[in-house]
């Protein structure tokens, strides 16, 4: 199997777990229902979270405890509504995580856009292309990534910091190659 493989995805909304079949989901949730929730699981917000390897939250302030984190398989937790994430850092942290990041600046691993958009956009300019495409903003992510080496890797490093000044450079540079790459570089 690949590297790169996933399991089983379990997104939730205000209601709870998103499953395909139930009654009055919108057109994104459906579209949602028929590829993840392979399990067909139902319940709330801490159900999904019950045995996870992972939690990824866009939502609301303080929606996940430290017991439900402890609740976890592996205990990743990204919380990233801002300014008030959906689980406090130290919280998470308490409740077990081994990896914790926000989209705030005052904790470690800030996961924002910030991160990437200077650079897309640097590149993007550069070299006059045409569009912003997925392959662009996968080499953005993958050029960050590389910004952190094994030997700088822990669980309160997994992403360079927002101020680090060779991000955005080597964001633009990574968007720019790939824009001439796919012929839409027009500079």
């Amino acid at each position: 199997s690949s590297p790169w493989a996933f399991g089983n995805i379990v997104m939730c909304d205000i209601n709870g777990i998103i499953c395909e079949g139930d009654e009055g989901l919108n057109a994104g949730q459906e579209e949602i229902s028929h590829i993840s929730n392979r399990n067909h699981e139902h319940g709330a917000l801490a159900d999904a979270l019950r045995g996870a390897d992972a939690f990824v939250g866009v939502s609301r302030p303080n929606l996940v405890t430290a017991e439900m984190v402890s609740t976890m398989k592996d205990g990743i937790v990204f919380a990233m509504a801002n300014p008030t994430p959906e689980i406090m850092p130290d919280e998470a942290k308490r409740g077990g995580a081994a990896v914790v990041g926000t989209g705030r600046s005052d904790f470690p691993n800030q996961i924002n856009n910030v991160m990437v958009f200077p650079g897309i956009f640097k590149g993007a300019l550069a070299v006059r292309a045409r569009e912003i495409t997925e392959g662009m903003k996968i080499r953005a992510a993958r050029a960050l990534a590389a910004l952190v080496t094994d030997e700088q890797l822990s669980a309160d490093y997994i992403l360079p910091s927002a101020l680090d000044k060779s991000v955005a450079d080597t964001v633009a540079h990574a968007v720019a190659q790939e824009a001439r790459e796919q012929g839409i570089a027009r500079a």
